[in-house]
């Protein structure tokens, strides 16, 4: 999929569990985004649960429903927004969950 440009609000979906997430901040480059070990596909063009493939038990720690993730090498921010079993990964590298910015104290 690393021919396809990543845009703001364009949809992914797996192509072996039920994640899609919807990309808030495109890569600064060409990546490939993948799921439960296999390449994201745009969510109009994935398959149906009965046709998806094999999730690959290395990559299935599952993914949040309203959780960022986010690539810091590329820029890449995904927003989940619809959980499954897959972890989701950029270049066999898993993505972290964003953390949180801490308020700042009101003293």
């Amino acid at each position: 999929m690393g021919s396809v440009d990543l845009t703001p609000g364009m949809k992914l979906a797996s192509t072996v569990c039920a994640t899609e997430v919807i990309i808030v901040r495109p890569p600064s480059g060409p990546v490939d985004v993948a799921c439960g070990g296999a390449v994201m596909a745009p969510a109009d063009d994935a398959p149906e649960e009965g046709a998806r493939g094999a999730l690959d038990g290395a990559h299935a720690e599952g993914t949040l429903l309203g959780k960022r993730y986010v690539h810091e090498d590329s820029g890449l921010e995904l927003l989940c927004t619809k959980p499954g079993e897959g972890s989701l990964a950029v270049g066999g590298v898993a993505l972290p969950l964003k953390e949180a910015k801490p308020l700042p104290s009101s003293d």
